[in-house]
């Protein structure tokens, strides 16, 4: 039996506006199917969406292939007013966007403000680039003709956006790729559809047209993904997610030859070395730990001291730790929410006490979930005694920071590196000779010296090794959604003769 839904949650989906189906063709659709969204910080349900399926995702791509040609060929500067028109409307609904965020995934208020004024930082940056998609134009090196080369769009594409970030990811993925000129389907998260929802319809206001812009409610992605993935019409696939599921969709994609963007899983290192400035390292390490309650693919996993700072850095971190108020994220003095469900939440009990068993780590701080309505764990803190045990280079994915002591610069480097993943690293050094050195020795797609947060719109986002293919934000971002093609054109000399 369904909970009634409670006041709050009602006002706030009525008075945004938020839509409940999926968007196919410039139609909003109800599918006769739902599936149920629940506010993390109470573990009540708060509304009830379309449930898409096979049927209804090819429907979305025939959609999306009906458009691709018309808005392939709209003039770019056309194309940038609608995306200036979507910028300042989704502007005007900052509060809308900032409390269904917080509504479905649980995050404190002022991280949505953050993240809703980040990601329409990234929609209009992309509105700013349209218009300046060049190619190039050259003599051959042996005469005779000449060599152009032009930027087409890449074609359809399906953008599959993770629950930890909905409004960024949505922003991110989906710039670019309507900046290029292609068509989309968004797929969202099962866990934070409104965000999605609300976007879409903004994007539709906006004058986006029918086709252009489709979304995918699913509580079964592989069950949407699959058939896309097998259907020759699509183009692209963009992912974040994990590093299995991402695994899993290039081996689908390979089939058709697929373009593919993966912003897969992470394994933060973040050093601290012995002539860091220690309490801006603190400050920093607290921010990239727990913001979004851990849930970050690039949140510091590692946390590398080096010996002569170890014992200054730990009894600060552990005391603003602990001064780090947990709770429903619209409690404005909440600095950390909940984890997004009961799964996530029992998992992060098991691997603080695997850590214990099997690691022989110690406990400094935290260490249990939080006996409350909703799925809330403590801020914790555990130390390392060594760098061996199994659980060292796994993304912990949780309000859980793991500290580990070295003796020396390079054997910090040679840690950080010990990882198949490879997204973001973070380096906290005053010299900076070792600052340029060292970042470039470690085998990361992004390194932040000396601060913990890196995204920006005009910065390529994105890892290597097992952490992804292809970048997001910046002109790289852009070039992931364009194909380049070379024009050869015979020219007569003698023509003019």
């Amino acid at each position: 039996m369904v909970e009634p839904l409670a006041p709050r949650t009602h006002s706030l989906l009525s008075d945004h506006k938020v839509p409940l189906g999926i968007f196919i063709g410039g139609a909003w659709e109800e599918t006769g199917r739902e599936f149920s969204v629940v506010n993390p910080s109470t573990g009540s349900v708060i509304a009830s969406v379309s449930d898409g399926d096979a049927s209804d995702a090819v429907r979305a791509l025939d959609a999306a292939v009906a458009a691709q040609d018309d808005w392939r060929a709209m003039a770019p500067r056309a194309r940038a007013n609608l995306f200036h028109a979507a910028h300042r409307l989704l502007e005007s609904r900052a509060d809308a966007f900032a409390d269904i965020m917080t509504l479905e995934s649980g995050k404190p208020r002022a991280e949505s403000v953050g993240e809703f004024a980040l990601s329409i930082g990234f929609f209009q940056w992309y509105a700013e680039q349209i218009a300046h998609i060049h190619g190039t134009y050259s003599s051959s090196s042996n005469g005779g003709f000449r060599v152009m080369t032009t930027k087409q769009p890449v074609g359809p594409a399906l953008l599959i956006t993770p629950w930890n970030f909905p409004m960024l990811m949505n922003a991110r993925k989906g710039g670019a790729a309507l900046a290029a000129g292609c068509t989309v389907v968004f797929k969202s998260a099962s866990e934070t559809p409104l965000t999605a929802a609300l976007f879409v319809a903004t994007l539709e206001e906006a004058g986006f047209p029918a086709g252009v812009v489709n979304l995918i409610h699913t509580s079964n992605s592989a069950s949407i993904s699959a058939p896309l993935l097998a259907d020759p019409r699509l183009r692209k696939v963009s992912f974040t997610g994990s590093t299995g599921v991402g695994s899993t969709l290039l081996e689908q994609a390979a089939r058709n030859i697929v373009n593919t963007s993966m912003e897969l899983g992470g394994d933060g290192p973040f050093v601290v070395l012995d002539d860091a400035d220690v309490d801006l390292a603190v400050r920093e390490a607290v921010n990239c730990k727990f913001r979004n309650a851990g849930q970050a693919c690039v949140a510091a996993n590692r946390i590398i001291l080096h010996r002569d700072i170890a014992e200054e850095f730990t009894e600060k971190f552990v005391a603003a730790a602990g001064k780090l108020e947990v709770g429903d994220g619209f409690d404005a003095s909440v600095v950390v929410g909940p984890l997004i469900n009961a799964r996530q939440r029992d998992r992060t009990g098991r691997l603080v006490k695997d850590f214990q068993s099997a690691a022989g780590a110690t406990l400094l701080l935290g260490g249990k979930a939080i006996d409350r309505d909703g799925f809330f764990f403590e801020p914790t803190v555990m130390s390392f005694p060594d760098k061996k045990h199994d659980f060292c280079n796994d993304e912990i994915f949780a309000p859980v920071a793991a500290l580990y002591t070295v003796d020396s610069v390079a054997e910090a480097l040679e840690f950080a590196n010990d990882t198949h993943y490879g997204l973001a690293a973070y380096l906290f050094t005053r010299d900076i000779s070792r600052a340029v050195a060292l970042s470039e020795r470690l085998d990361f797609g992004m390194v932040g010296v000396n601060r913990g947060i890196m995204a920006e719109p005009a910065a390529p986002f994105g890892g290597v090794k097992s952490s992804g293919l292809g970048r997001e934000g910046g002109h790289e971002g852009l070039e992931d959604f364009l194909e380049t093609k070379y024009i050869a054109l015979t020219v007569d000399e003698s023509s003019f003769e």
